[in-house]
């Protein structure tokens, strides 16, 4: 059998929507938060892999956990993180990301928001707690962290409706939404969103910025300034994107960042986190209704 790192899509920390142990985060944290990014990315890619069969899925999946705690060492990601983990941290983050994958092997369809929410909370929130476990912050940041962490996840899911239901007949859309307006999962293999669709993803992208809102106390909360500050430039990734996603037809439209519009909203991110981390006070923000 081949390892589970033969199977990774090519795509690495580089080339997320968000930024992954950036330059902004400590040095001292970066191999450990690397070697969790490369184990989930690993195991991602697994889980939509567009030939293995299900059932290879599930096992690899199952042999990646088996070795993360310590029940083998054919698969480099997952003894690498065992051996960064030996630091004293818990691996149930990543154990959580694993159950999330098993869900994008077996659970095609989510009935309502609280459904996803569920899946969020195996397939995203973990991200966030595991940074804050990373950086000895306060677990009562969780709550606001679980908020953020689920509306980059569902950017994420409203961005790539169309190839999700393409590739791998997966709709992250919920099905109660899809009818309220009108929509089938059908709509999702067209070239362009019908009025019907567009409606739908529109307002689970409205949806979606009140979920960021809750979490905007995270970056007041965090005590780390530099991984405040690397929270920030997330936040407001995610706040463009979400603006796109109000405004145009993912399955048609560009609904994404270029790599100059990340480095440019990074360094506006960054320089309005100094100023209040400085000062106390929120610098004036941005049109909300701004398109880029």
């Amino acid at each position: 059998m081949t390892t589970a790192g033969e199977l990774r899509s090519g795509k690495g920390h580089k080339d997320e929507n968000f930024p992954v142990a950036s330059w902004i985060i400590h040095p001292r944290h970066r191999a450990l938060i690397l070697a969790f990014y490369n184990f989930v990315r690993t195991g991602d890619d697994i889980a939509d892999h567009p030939t293995l069969p299900a059932q290879e899925k599930l096992d690899r999946l199952d042999l990646l956990e088996a070795e993360l705690l310590g029940k083998g060492d054919t698969q480099p990601e997952a003894v690498t993180l065992r051996r960064a983990f030996e630091r004293g941290m818990s691996p149930k983050h990543a154990q959580d990301l694993l159950a999330a994958f098993r869900l994008d092997v077996t659970k095609l369809r989510y009935e309502n928001w609280d459904d996803l929410i569920h899946y969020c909370s195996l397939s995203a929130m973990p991200v966030g707690r595991f940074m804050l476990d990373v950086h000895g912050e306060d677990r009562s940041t969780w709550a606001a962290s679980d908020a953020i962490c689920a509306a980059l996840q569902i950017n994420n899911h409203l961005q790539d409706c169309g190839k999700d239901y393409r590739s791998l007949d997966r709709v992250y859309l919920p099905q109660d939404a899809l009818a309220a307006s009108g929509a089938t999962v059908e709509m999702l293999g067209e070239a362009r969103a019908t009025p019907a669709l567009l409606k739908c993803l529109q307002g689970l992208a409205r949806r979606n910025e009140t979920l960021l809102q809750e979490g905007r106390s995270l970056v007041g909360d965090i005590r780390d300034t530099r991984f405040a500050l690397e929270v920030r430039v997330i936040e407001a990734f995610a706040d463009r994107i979400v603006n796109l996603l109000k405004a145009r037809d993912p399955l048609s439209e560009n609904v994404h960042l270029s790599k100059g519009q990340m480095a440019a909203v990074a360094l506006s991110a960054m320089a309005g986190g100094l100023f209040q981390r400085i000062t106390g006070q929120s610098p004036r923000p941005a049109s909300s209704g701004r398109v880029i």
